[in-house]
Protein backbone atom coordinates (compact mmCIF):
# COMPACT_ATOMS: atom_id res chain seq x y z
CA UNK A 1 0.00 0.00 0.00
CA UNK A 2 1.59 3.53 -0.73
CA UNK A 3 2.18 5.61 2.06
CA UNK A 4 4.04 8.20 3.85
CA UNK A 5 7.85 7.41 4.10
CA UNK A 6 9.70 8.58 7.19
CA UNK A 7 13.14 9.74 6.79
CA UNK A 8 15.05 7.41 8.65
CA UNK A 9 17.13 10.44 9.72
CA UNK A 10 14.61 13.00 10.65
CA UNK A 11 11.81 10.82 11.24
CA UNK A 12 9.76 13.51 8.66
CA UNK A 13 7.30 11.92 6.08
CA UNK A 14 7.95 12.03 2.34
CA UNK A 15 6.10 11.54 -0.11
CA UNK A 16 7.53 9.18 -2.19
CA UNK A 17 6.48 7.56 -5.90
CA UNK A 18 8.14 6.52 -9.08
CA UNK A 19 6.90 7.72 -12.36
CA UNK A 20 5.51 5.39 -14.76
CA UNK A 21 8.16 4.25 -17.36
CA UNK A 22 5.83 5.99 -20.11
CA UNK A 23 5.76 9.20 -18.73
CA UNK A 24 9.50 9.77 -17.32
CA UNK A 25 10.93 11.49 -20.26
CA UNK A 26 7.76 14.01 -20.08
CA UNK A 27 8.33 14.41 -16.17
CA UNK A 28 12.11 14.36 -16.50
CA UNK A 29 13.02 12.70 -13.46
CA UNK A 30 12.32 8.82 -12.43
CA UNK A 31 11.00 9.04 -9.10
CA UNK A 32 8.04 12.37 -7.28
CA UNK A 33 10.33 12.92 -4.07
CA UNK A 34 8.70 15.91 -1.62
CA UNK A 35 8.75 16.65 2.36
CA UNK A 36 5.60 16.12 3.59
CA UNK A 37 6.58 18.61 6.53
CA UNK A 38 5.28 16.87 9.62
CA UNK A 39 6.55 13.74 12.01
CA UNK A 40 2.64 12.63 12.87
CA UNK A 41 1.28 9.82 11.21
CA UNK A 42 -2.44 10.85 10.34
CA UNK A 43 -1.46 14.28 9.51
CA UNK A 44 0.88 12.42 6.91
CA UNK A 45 -1.72 10.78 5.20
CA UNK A 46 -3.49 13.87 4.70
CA UNK A 47 -1.14 15.19 2.78
CA UNK A 48 0.09 12.62 1.16
CA UNK A 49 -3.46 12.02 0.07
CA UNK A 50 -3.79 15.60 -1.24
CA UNK A 51 -0.18 15.13 -3.22
CA UNK A 52 -1.00 11.86 -4.56
CA UNK A 53 -4.49 13.15 -6.49
CA UNK A 54 -2.35 16.27 -7.35
CA UNK A 55 0.38 14.13 -8.96
CA UNK A 56 -2.12 10.89 -10.47
CA UNK A 57 -3.79 14.38 -12.09
CA UNK A 58 -1.06 15.52 -13.57
CA UNK A 59 0.15 12.35 -15.19
CA UNK A 60 -3.09 12.08 -15.99
CA UNK A 61 -2.75 15.63 -18.19
CA UNK A 62 0.46 14.13 -19.10
CA UNK A 63 -0.78 11.38 -20.89
CA UNK A 64 -4.04 13.34 -22.85
CA UNK A 65 -1.85 15.27 -24.75
CA UNK A 66 -2.45 18.51 -26.21
CA UNK A 67 -5.29 20.11 -25.04
CA UNK A 68 -7.15 23.28 -25.55
CA UNK A 69 -7.81 25.78 -22.46
CA UNK A 70 -10.91 27.58 -22.61
CA UNK A 71 -11.37 31.40 -21.44
CA UNK A 72 -13.13 29.96 -18.10
CA UNK A 73 -10.20 27.67 -17.27
CA UNK A 74 -7.37 30.06 -18.01
CA UNK A 75 -8.78 32.69 -15.84
CA UNK A 76 -9.55 29.84 -13.20
CA UNK A 77 -6.01 28.57 -13.24
CA UNK A 78 -4.60 31.92 -12.65
CA UNK A 79 -6.77 32.42 -9.54
CA UNK A 80 -3.35 31.20 -8.18
CA UNK A 81 -1.40 34.57 -8.97
CA UNK A 82 -3.92 36.54 -7.43
CA UNK A 83 -4.51 35.20 -4.43
CA UNK A 84 -0.62 34.53 -3.60
CA UNK A 85 -0.11 38.30 -5.22
CA UNK A 86 -2.11 39.65 -1.94
CA UNK A 87 -1.03 37.22 0.78
CA UNK A 88 2.98 38.42 -0.57
CA UNK A 89 1.68 41.89 0.23
CA UNK A 90 -1.10 42.19 2.67
CA UNK A 91 1.37 43.57 5.13
CA UNK A 92 2.60 46.29 3.43
CA UNK A 93 0.34 46.83 0.28
CA UNK A 94 2.17 50.46 -0.74
CA UNK A 95 5.47 48.10 -1.22
CA UNK A 96 4.13 46.35 -4.31
CA UNK A 97 5.44 47.22 -7.48
CA UNK A 98 4.43 49.56 -9.32
CA UNK A 99 3.54 48.90 -12.93
CA UNK A 100 1.40 45.89 -11.74
CA UNK A 101 -1.69 47.71 -11.62
CA UNK A 102 -0.87 48.91 -15.13
CA UNK A 103 -0.04 45.14 -16.38
CA UNK A 104 -3.07 44.35 -18.04
CA UNK A 105 -3.87 47.95 -18.90
CA UNK A 106 -1.53 47.14 -22.13
CA UNK A 107 -2.65 46.49 -25.65
CA UNK A 108 -2.33 42.56 -25.87
CA UNK A 109 -3.20 41.25 -28.58
CA UNK A 110 -2.69 38.20 -30.27
CA UNK A 111 -0.97 39.76 -33.21
CA UNK A 112 1.55 41.18 -30.64
CA UNK A 113 2.08 38.24 -28.62
CA UNK A 114 3.17 37.03 -32.04
CA UNK A 115 5.46 39.25 -32.96
CA UNK A 116 6.87 39.51 -29.54
CA UNK A 117 8.08 35.50 -30.02
CA UNK A 118 10.22 36.81 -32.94
CA UNK A 119 13.56 38.61 -32.78
CA UNK A 120 13.62 42.02 -31.70
CA UNK A 121 16.50 44.36 -33.00
CA UNK A 122 15.85 46.96 -30.30
CA UNK A 123 12.70 48.40 -28.77
CA UNK A 124 12.57 52.05 -26.44
CA UNK A 125 12.43 51.98 -22.79
CA UNK A 126 8.95 51.94 -22.82
CA UNK A 127 8.89 48.79 -25.00
CA UNK A 128 11.30 47.06 -22.63
CA UNK A 129 9.36 47.90 -19.97
CA UNK A 130 5.84 46.02 -21.65
CA UNK A 131 7.97 43.17 -23.15
CA UNK A 132 8.94 42.61 -19.44
CA UNK A 133 5.56 42.52 -18.22
CA UNK A 134 4.17 40.35 -20.78
CA UNK A 135 7.52 37.79 -20.59
CA UNK A 136 6.71 37.73 -16.42
CA UNK A 137 3.52 36.63 -17.38
CA UNK A 138 4.50 33.66 -19.80
CA UNK A 139 6.63 32.69 -17.56
CA UNK A 140 4.19 32.02 -15.03
CA UNK A 141 2.10 30.41 -17.64
CA UNK A 142 4.93 28.22 -18.34
CA UNK A 143 5.29 27.48 -14.18
CA UNK A 144 1.57 27.22 -14.25
CA UNK A 145 1.17 24.19 -17.37
CA UNK A 146 4.31 22.63 -16.10
CA UNK A 147 3.14 22.14 -12.59
CA UNK A 148 -0.34 20.64 -13.51
CA UNK A 149 1.34 18.46 -16.25
CA UNK A 150 -0.63 19.95 -19.08
CA UNK A 151 0.23 19.89 -22.58
CA UNK A 152 -1.73 22.81 -24.53
CA UNK A 153 -1.45 24.50 -28.04
CA UNK A 154 0.06 28.29 -28.32
CA UNK A 155 -3.70 29.90 -28.38
CA UNK A 156 -4.18 28.37 -25.07
CA UNK A 157 -0.67 29.39 -23.51
CA UNK A 158 -1.74 33.22 -24.69
CA UNK A 159 -4.88 33.15 -22.99
CA UNK A 160 -3.32 31.68 -19.83
CA UNK A 161 -0.42 34.05 -19.64
CA UNK A 162 -3.12 37.20 -20.29
CA UNK A 163 -5.12 35.55 -17.90
CA UNK A 164 -2.39 35.41 -15.33
CA UNK A 165 -1.86 39.34 -15.77
CA UNK A 166 -5.92 40.34 -15.50
CA UNK A 167 -4.94 38.07 -11.92
CA UNK A 168 -2.44 40.37 -10.98
CA UNK A 169 -4.18 43.24 -12.10
CA UNK A 170 -7.04 42.65 -9.88
CA UNK A 171 -4.88 41.65 -7.23
CA UNK A 172 -2.68 44.94 -7.57
CA UNK A 173 -5.68 46.96 -7.45
CA UNK A 174 -7.14 45.80 -4.25
CA UNK A 175 -3.68 46.13 -2.80
CA UNK A 176 -3.85 49.53 -3.68
CA UNK A 177 -7.05 50.32 -2.26
CA UNK A 178 -5.69 48.31 1.21
CA UNK A 179 -2.90 51.17 0.85
CA UNK A 180 -5.15 54.08 0.96
CA UNK A 181 -6.86 52.80 3.78
CA UNK A 182 -9.93 51.79 2.26
CA UNK A 183 -11.34 48.31 3.95
CA UNK A 184 -11.92 45.28 1.04
CA UNK A 185 -13.55 42.32 3.51
CA UNK A 186 -13.06 39.09 2.51
CA UNK A 187 -10.63 39.52 -0.42
CA UNK A 188 -7.39 39.42 0.90
CA UNK A 189 -6.43 35.67 1.69
CA UNK A 190 -4.80 34.64 5.15
CA UNK A 191 -0.90 36.18 5.10
CA UNK A 192 1.23 32.76 5.28
CA UNK A 193 5.03 33.77 5.61
CA UNK A 194 5.78 30.32 4.16
CA UNK A 195 3.93 31.38 0.90
CA UNK A 196 4.97 34.78 0.88
CA UNK A 197 9.06 34.20 0.61
CA UNK A 198 8.33 31.63 -2.14
CA UNK A 199 9.65 32.96 -5.08
CA UNK A 200 7.20 34.74 -7.15
CA UNK A 201 8.94 32.04 -10.26
CA UNK A 202 7.80 28.84 -8.60
CA UNK A 203 5.37 26.94 -9.57
CA UNK A 204 1.84 27.38 -8.74
CA UNK A 205 0.10 25.39 -5.71
CA UNK A 206 -3.13 25.50 -7.38
CA UNK A 207 -5.42 21.67 -8.63
CA UNK A 208 -6.33 21.54 -12.25
CA UNK A 209 -8.88 24.66 -13.05
CA UNK A 210 -10.29 25.40 -9.98
CA UNK A 211 -13.90 26.54 -10.92
CA UNK A 212 -15.25 29.77 -11.18
CA UNK A 213 -18.84 28.54 -10.66
CA UNK A 214 -18.05 28.31 -6.92
CA UNK A 215 -17.28 31.83 -6.59
CA UNK A 216 -20.18 32.94 -8.01
CA UNK A 217 -22.69 31.30 -6.35
CA UNK A 218 -21.35 32.38 -2.89
CA UNK A 219 -19.17 29.22 -2.19
CA UNK A 220 -15.70 29.50 -2.07
CA UNK A 221 -13.69 27.10 -4.78
CA UNK A 222 -12.78 23.76 -2.87
CA UNK A 223 -10.86 21.06 -4.34
CA UNK A 224 -11.94 16.88 -3.28
CA UNK A 225 -8.68 16.28 -1.65
CA UNK A 226 -9.32 19.49 0.16
CA UNK A 227 -12.48 18.40 1.17
CA UNK A 228 -10.87 14.65 2.21
CA UNK A 229 -8.63 16.30 4.39
CA UNK A 230 -11.31 19.00 5.93
CA UNK A 231 -13.72 16.05 6.41
CA UNK A 232 -10.83 13.75 8.34
CA UNK A 233 -9.74 16.70 10.69
CA UNK A 234 -13.21 16.49 11.95
CA UNK A 235 -14.11 12.75 11.65
CA UNK A 236 -10.32 11.97 13.45
CA UNK A 237 -11.50 14.16 16.31
CA UNK A 238 -14.57 12.17 16.27
CA UNK A 239 -13.05 8.83 16.41
CA UNK A 240 -13.30 7.47 12.77
CA UNK A 241 -11.71 4.53 12.40
CA UNK A 242 -8.22 5.13 9.87
CA UNK A 243 -9.56 2.40 7.76
CA UNK A 244 -12.43 4.71 6.84
CA UNK A 245 -10.07 7.07 6.00
CA UNK A 246 -7.77 5.40 3.98
CA UNK A 247 -10.86 4.21 1.89
CA UNK A 248 -12.36 7.08 1.07
CA UNK A 249 -9.07 8.28 -0.08
CA UNK A 250 -8.75 5.73 -2.72
CA UNK A 251 -12.26 6.73 -3.73
CA UNK A 252 -10.77 10.34 -4.26
CA UNK A 253 -7.67 9.20 -5.72
CA UNK A 254 -9.35 7.03 -8.37
CA UNK A 255 -12.32 9.94 -8.69
CA UNK A 256 -9.97 12.79 -9.58
CA UNK A 257 -7.74 10.63 -11.94
CA UNK A 258 -10.93 10.07 -13.53
CA UNK A 259 -11.87 13.10 -14.40
CA UNK A 260 -8.34 14.64 -14.78
CA UNK A 261 -8.82 17.47 -12.58
CA UNK A 262 -9.52 17.59 -8.68
CA UNK A 263 -12.09 20.88 -8.23
CA UNK A 264 -15.32 19.77 -5.97
CA UNK A 265 -17.40 22.82 -7.18
CA UNK A 266 -16.97 21.35 -11.19
CA UNK A 267 -18.14 18.45 -10.38
CA UNK A 268 -21.60 17.01 -11.72
CA UNK A 269 -24.18 14.16 -10.96
CA UNK A 270 -23.04 13.25 -14.79
CA UNK A 271 -19.37 13.22 -13.54
CA UNK A 272 -20.21 10.34 -10.71
CA UNK A 273 -22.64 8.70 -12.64
CA UNK A 274 -19.53 8.39 -15.34
CA UNK A 275 -17.24 7.31 -13.04
CA UNK A 276 -19.86 4.57 -11.49
CA UNK A 277 -19.82 3.40 -15.14
CA UNK A 278 -16.14 3.24 -15.76
CA UNK A 279 -15.59 1.23 -12.86
CA UNK A 280 -18.44 -1.30 -13.75
CA UNK A 281 -16.42 -1.80 -16.74
CA UNK A 282 -12.33 -0.69 -16.43
CA UNK A 283 -10.63 -3.80 -14.73
CA UNK A 284 -8.29 -2.60 -11.88
CA UNK A 285 -4.59 -2.28 -13.15
CA UNK A 286 -3.56 -4.52 -9.80
CA UNK A 287 -5.70 -7.20 -10.26
CA UNK A 288 -6.93 -6.95 -13.64
CA UNK A 289 -10.04 -7.85 -12.45
CA UNK A 290 -13.73 -5.59 -12.68
CA UNK A 291 -15.02 -4.68 -9.41
CA UNK A 292 -17.98 -6.02 -8.18
CA UNK A 293 -20.79 -3.74 -7.99
CA UNK A 294 -21.14 -4.13 -4.27
CA UNK A 295 -18.31 -2.47 -3.85
CA UNK A 296 -18.80 0.48 -6.20
CA UNK A 297 -21.91 0.74 -4.37
CA UNK A 298 -20.71 0.42 -0.59
CA UNK A 299 -17.41 1.85 -0.97
CA UNK A 300 -16.86 4.53 -3.67
CA UNK A 301 -20.76 5.65 -3.90
CA UNK A 302 -20.69 5.93 0.06
CA UNK A 303 -17.58 7.77 0.00
CA UNK A 304 -18.77 10.22 -2.64
CA UNK A 305 -22.08 10.80 -1.04
CA UNK A 306 -20.24 11.26 2.56
CA UNK A 307 -17.75 13.59 1.24
CA UNK A 308 -19.82 15.85 -0.36
CA UNK A 309 -22.76 15.86 2.25
CA UNK A 310 -20.43 17.18 4.51
CA UNK A 311 -19.32 19.80 2.54
CA UNK A 312 -22.89 21.05 1.65
CA UNK A 313 -23.61 20.69 5.13
CA UNK A 314 -20.62 22.99 6.42
CA UNK A 315 -21.31 25.40 3.91
CA UNK A 316 -18.49 24.43 1.56
CA UNK A 317 -20.39 23.36 -1.76
CA UNK A 318 -23.92 23.89 -2.84
CA UNK A 319 -25.46 20.62 -3.59
CA UNK A 320 -24.57 17.50 -3.16
CA UNK A 321 -23.86 15.69 -6.90
CA UNK A 322 -23.67 11.89 -5.61
CA UNK A 323 -27.19 12.24 -3.51
CA UNK A 324 -29.65 9.83 -4.83
CA UNK A 325 -26.84 7.88 -7.39
CA UNK A 326 -26.87 4.40 -6.45
CA UNK A 327 -27.08 0.88 -7.48
CA UNK A 328 -29.59 -1.74 -7.33
CA UNK A 329 -28.08 -4.90 -6.96
CA UNK A 330 -30.12 -8.23 -7.44
CA UNK A 331 -29.59 -11.04 -4.79
CA UNK A 332 -26.35 -12.61 -5.22
CA UNK A 333 -26.54 -16.30 -6.33
CA UNK A 334 -25.93 -18.84 -3.65
CA UNK A 335 -24.38 -22.04 -4.45
CA UNK A 336 -23.17 -23.05 -0.62
CA UNK A 337 -22.92 -22.16 2.48
CA UNK A 338 -21.05 -19.40 3.53
CA UNK A 339 -19.48 -20.77 5.96
CA UNK A 340 -16.79 -23.33 6.31
CA UNK A 341 -18.09 -27.26 5.94
CA UNK A 342 -16.79 -29.55 8.49
CA UNK A 343 -14.33 -31.25 6.04
CA UNK A 344 -13.32 -27.77 4.95
CA UNK A 345 -12.61 -26.08 8.46
CA UNK A 346 -10.96 -29.65 9.61
CA UNK A 347 -8.66 -29.25 6.76
CA UNK A 348 -7.59 -25.81 7.50
CA UNK A 349 -7.36 -26.45 11.03
CA UNK A 350 -4.97 -29.58 10.07
CA UNK A 351 -3.01 -27.25 8.06
CA UNK A 352 -2.40 -24.83 10.83
CA UNK A 353 -1.80 -26.75 13.64
CA UNK A 354 1.21 -28.63 11.13
CA UNK A 355 2.45 -25.82 9.69
CA UNK A 356 6.25 -25.39 8.70
CA UNK A 357 7.28 -21.75 8.80
CA UNK A 358 9.58 -21.09 5.79
CA UNK A 359 12.69 -20.67 5.95
CA UNK A 360 12.74 -16.60 5.40
CA UNK A 361 9.19 -16.04 6.75
CA UNK A 362 9.05 -14.23 9.79
CA UNK A 363 8.18 -15.46 12.68
CA UNK A 364 5.12 -13.34 13.47
CA UNK A 365 3.22 -14.24 10.24
CA UNK A 366 4.02 -18.04 11.05
CA UNK A 367 2.34 -17.83 14.05
CA UNK A 368 -0.66 -15.66 12.72
CA UNK A 369 -0.97 -18.87 10.40
CA UNK A 370 -0.41 -21.28 13.59
CA UNK A 371 -3.26 -19.59 15.70
CA UNK A 372 -5.47 -17.14 14.24
CA UNK A 373 -7.54 -19.54 12.59
CA UNK A 374 -8.51 -21.49 15.11
CA UNK A 375 -8.59 -18.22 17.37
CA UNK A 376 -11.71 -17.53 14.54
CA UNK A 377 -12.80 -20.49 14.84
CA UNK A 378 -13.89 -20.58 18.25
CA UNK A 379 -14.50 -16.46 18.92
CA UNK A 380 -16.26 -15.76 15.23
CA UNK A 381 -14.38 -12.77 15.41
CA UNK A 382 -13.43 -10.73 12.56
CA UNK A 383 -9.83 -11.71 11.42
CA UNK A 384 -8.24 -8.33 11.59
CA UNK A 385 -9.39 -8.41 15.44
CA UNK A 386 -7.33 -11.37 16.12
CA UNK A 387 -4.54 -10.72 13.83
CA UNK A 388 -3.68 -7.28 15.74
CA UNK A 389 -4.03 -9.08 19.02
CA UNK A 390 -1.32 -8.00 21.98
CA UNK A 391 0.09 -10.58 24.81
CA UNK A 392 -1.34 -7.91 27.19
CA UNK A 393 -4.76 -8.91 25.60
CA UNK A 394 -4.28 -12.32 27.10
CA UNK A 395 -4.70 -12.92 30.68
CA UNK A 396 -6.40 -15.63 33.33
CA UNK A 397 -9.82 -15.16 35.42
CA UNK A 398 -10.76 -17.17 37.65
CA UNK A 399 -10.84 -20.49 35.78
CA UNK A 400 -11.49 -19.04 32.15
CA UNK A 401 -8.45 -17.33 29.94
CA UNK A 402 -9.90 -14.67 27.79
CA UNK A 403 -8.59 -12.40 25.12
CA UNK A 404 -9.20 -8.45 24.79
CA UNK A 405 -10.47 -7.42 21.52
CA UNK A 406 -10.07 -4.12 21.60
CA UNK A 407 -9.52 -0.44 19.21
CA UNK A 408 -6.15 0.11 21.11
CA UNK A 409 -4.99 -2.42 19.25
CA UNK A 410 -5.70 -1.47 16.04
CA UNK A 411 -9.19 -1.20 14.05
CA UNK A 412 -12.45 -2.66 15.18
CA UNK A 413 -15.67 -2.38 13.25
CA UNK A 414 -18.02 -1.63 16.34
CA UNK A 415 -14.96 0.99 17.51
CA UNK A 416 -15.90 -1.15 21.16
CA UNK A 417 -13.99 -3.19 23.00
CA UNK A 418 -14.77 -6.75 24.29
CA UNK A 419 -13.96 -9.54 26.14
CA UNK A 420 -14.27 -13.28 24.86
CA UNK A 421 -13.47 -16.88 26.64
CA UNK A 422 -11.05 -18.86 24.80
CA UNK A 423 -12.91 -22.24 23.97
CA UNK A 424 -10.88 -24.97 26.41
CA UNK A 425 -9.41 -26.73 23.20
CA UNK A 426 -7.50 -23.31 22.67
CA UNK A 427 -6.60 -23.29 25.90
CA UNK A 428 -5.20 -27.06 25.64
CA UNK A 429 -3.34 -26.35 22.71
CA UNK A 430 -1.14 -24.21 24.30
CA UNK A 431 -2.53 -20.67 23.12
CA UNK A 432 -2.58 -18.97 26.30
CA UNK A 433 1.19 -20.32 26.89
CA UNK A 434 2.17 -18.95 23.46
CA UNK A 435 1.13 -15.77 24.65
CA UNK A 436 2.70 -15.20 27.86
CA UNK A 437 6.22 -16.10 26.50
CA UNK A 438 6.08 -13.64 23.88
CA UNK A 439 6.88 -9.90 24.54
CA UNK A 440 4.38 -7.31 25.12
CA UNK A 441 3.03 -5.64 22.26
CA UNK A 442 1.62 -7.24 18.59
CA UNK A 443 2.05 -11.61 18.45
CA UNK A 444 1.39 -11.36 14.66
CA UNK A 445 2.22 -8.84 13.13
CA UNK A 446 5.09 -6.10 13.13
CA UNK A 447 3.94 -1.62 13.46
CA UNK A 448 5.47 0.46 11.31
CA UNK A 449 8.42 2.85 12.87
CA UNK A 450 5.84 5.07 13.44
CA UNK A 451 3.15 3.05 14.98
CA UNK A 452 1.22 2.00 12.10
CA UNK A 453 -0.76 -0.90 12.03
CA UNK A 454 -3.51 -0.84 9.39
CA UNK A 455 -0.83 -1.07 6.93
CA UNK A 456 0.72 -4.25 8.59
CA UNK A 457 -2.29 -5.71 9.03
CA UNK A 458 -3.70 -5.42 5.57
CA UNK A 459 -0.33 -7.65 4.54
CA UNK A 460 -1.02 -9.78 7.22
CA UNK A 461 -4.82 -10.27 6.31
CA UNK A 462 -3.41 -11.24 2.70
CA UNK A 463 -0.90 -13.39 3.32
CA UNK A 464 -3.33 -15.11 5.72
CA UNK A 465 -6.11 -15.47 2.69
CA UNK A 466 -3.27 -16.91 0.64
CA UNK A 467 -2.81 -19.37 3.18
CA UNK A 468 -6.32 -20.68 3.58
CA UNK A 469 -6.81 -20.55 0.17
CA UNK A 470 -4.43 -22.96 -0.79
CA UNK A 471 -6.39 -25.29 1.25
CA UNK A 472 -9.87 -24.22 0.43
CA UNK A 473 -9.81 -22.86 -3.01
CA UNK A 474 -13.39 -22.72 -3.17
CA UNK A 475 -14.08 -18.65 -4.72
CA UNK A 476 -17.94 -19.09 -3.00
CA UNK A 477 -16.52 -18.98 0.44
CA UNK A 478 -14.62 -16.28 1.80
CA UNK A 479 -11.38 -17.51 3.25
CA UNK A 480 -11.58 -15.34 6.57
CA UNK A 481 -14.96 -14.58 6.83
CA UNK A 482 -16.11 -18.20 6.42
CA UNK A 483 -15.73 -18.71 10.04
CA UNK A 484 -18.00 -15.72 11.55
CA UNK A 485 -20.94 -18.13 9.75
CA UNK A 486 -19.57 -21.15 10.85
CA UNK A 487 -19.08 -20.19 14.29
CA UNK A 488 -23.12 -18.80 14.21
CA UNK A 489 -23.94 -21.98 12.88
CA UNK A 490 -22.19 -23.89 15.58
CA UNK A 491 -23.78 -21.86 17.99
CA UNK A 492 -27.53 -22.44 17.22
CA UNK A 493 -26.29 -25.98 17.02
CA UNK A 494 -25.64 -25.64 20.48
CA UNK A 495 -29.03 -23.73 21.08
CA UNK A 496 -26.84 -20.47 22.69
CA UNK A 497 -28.90 -17.62 23.15
CA UNK A 498 -28.32 -15.61 20.08
CA UNK A 499 -27.88 -12.11 22.11
CA UNK A 500 -24.92 -13.87 23.57
CA UNK A 501 -23.49 -14.88 20.70
CA UNK A 502 -23.85 -11.63 18.45
CA UNK A 503 -22.07 -10.25 21.45
CA UNK A 504 -19.31 -12.57 21.46
CA UNK A 505 -18.58 -11.96 17.34
CA UNK A 506 -19.07 -7.98 18.40
CA UNK A 507 -22.11 -7.42 16.05
CA UNK A 508 -24.21 -4.47 16.59
CA UNK A 509 -27.00 -4.54 18.73
CA UNK A 510 -30.51 -5.03 16.92
CA UNK A 511 -32.99 -2.72 19.01
CA UNK A 512 -33.32 -0.57 21.53
CA UNK A 513 -34.00 -3.85 23.90
CA UNK A 514 -31.02 -5.36 23.21
CA UNK A 515 -29.09 -2.15 24.90
CA UNK A 516 -30.17 -3.00 28.01
CA UNK A 517 -27.90 -5.10 30.43
CA UNK A 518 -25.08 -6.71 29.49
CA UNK A 519 -23.39 -10.19 28.29
CA UNK A 520 -21.29 -11.26 31.16
CA UNK A 521 -18.26 -13.08 30.91
CA UNK A 522 -20.32 -15.66 32.82
CA UNK A 523 -22.80 -16.02 30.24
CA UNK A 524 -20.27 -16.29 27.19
CA UNK A 525 -18.22 -18.69 29.40
CA UNK A 526 -21.26 -20.64 29.72
CA UNK A 527 -21.99 -20.38 26.24
CA UNK A 528 -18.39 -20.92 24.65
CA UNK A 529 -18.49 -24.53 26.98
CA UNK A 530 -21.06 -25.15 25.10
CA UNK A 531 -19.39 -26.01 21.81
CA UNK A 532 -17.98 -29.04 20.96
CA UNK A 533 -13.90 -29.62 20.42
CA UNK A 534 -12.77 -29.88 16.96
CA UNK A 535 -11.26 -32.99 15.60
CA UNK A 536 -8.34 -32.20 13.33
CA UNK A 537 -6.85 -35.06 11.17
CA UNK A 538 -4.14 -36.89 12.25
CA UNK A 539 -0.48 -36.28 10.07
Amino acid sequence: MAQPWPHPKTGVFWFRRGVPADLRDAVGKREELRSLGTKDPAEARVRYAKISAEVEARWASLRAGVRLLTEAEAHALAREAHDTWLRWHADEPSEQNVWLPNLYDQVWTRSEYDREQGPRASVSADEFIVLNMRRFCLRQADNCLEHHGLIVDDDSRFKLARAIGAAFQRASKTLASLAEGELVPDQVPTLNATVRATPLYSNFTTSLTQSAVGSKSGFADVTMTGLLADWWREAKALDRKPSTYESYSNTVKGFVAFLKHDSASRITPQDVIAYKDHRLTTPSPRSGKVVSAKTVKDTDLVALKSLFGWAVANHKLPTNPAKDITLKLGKKRQTRLKGFTETEAIAILTACSTYVAGNRENTRTSAAKRWVPWLCAFTGARVGEIAQLRAEDVRIEGADWIIRITPDAGTVKTNQAREVVLHPQLVEMGFPTFAQRAARGHLFLTPGNDGDVLGPLTGLKNRLTEFVRSIVPDPRVQPNHGWRHRFSTMCRDAEINERVYNAIQGHAVKSVADQYGDVTLKAISAAIHKIPPIKTEKV
